[in-house]
């Protein structure tokens, strides 16, 4: 027997196969699993965090800011040229966690740094 995914609307584990259609008997929901599929690519293509020049980031990269950013609550800047290394990415708005020598552990835009 095949496990077929639960519904994406209500999450019911009931669901059963109507030709190339799978149906929820629950919300009545109908769904292709091949355009379900797609969908799930392009979320995830859309999901991956790029630096300010379109360069795809990922864990353990090494980054420089690009632009001077004042630290909220403090008379602190990260001075353009700063390297930061091993960032680790998150979701959220701030979407790079790492620590900056001399500052400490901090959240980054990916829009305010490069690749090196």
């Amino acid at each position: 027997m095949s496990a077929l995914p639960p519904c994406p609307q209500c999450g019911s584990s009931y669901t059963y196969e109507d030709g190339v259609l799978l149906v929820c008997p629950e919300c009545a929901h109908e769904w292709s699993p091949a355009e379900q599929a797609e969908q799930a690519a392009a979320a995830a293509a859309a999901a991956q965090v790029r630096d300010a020049n379109g360069t795809p980031l990922a864990d353990g990269d090494t980054v420089v800011v690009v632009k001077d950013l004042k630290i909220k609550g403090s008379s602190q800047v990260v001075k353009v040229g700063t390297r930061v290394r091993n960032i680790r990415l998150v979701e959220g708005d701030h979407d790079i966690d790492c620590r900056i020598d001399g500052i400490g552990q901090m959240g980054l835009k990916s829009e305010f740094v490069r690749k090196a």
